[in-house]
């Protein structure tokens, strides 16, 4: 198994989003705006990612 990690950091706000994606973005680890966590990169954590593109920014 690999140690690749990918940080993500919420840049757009979760109000006016879908219960789903609020879900979603809870599920990350990620609490508040500007927040950042190193997740390992695994299928799993780029479909979440990919789901809430749209308020996320991420680095490799």
């Amino acid at each position: 198994m690999s140690d690749k990690k990918i940080k993500v950091t919420l840049v757009k706000s979760v109000i006016g989003t879908k219960q789903s994606h609020r879900a979603t973005v809870r599920g990350l680890g990620l609490r508040r705006l500007n927040h950042s966590v190193e997740l390992a990169d695994t299928p799993e954590v780029r479909g979440m990612i990919n789901k809430v593109s749209y308020l996320l920014k991420c680095e490799g």
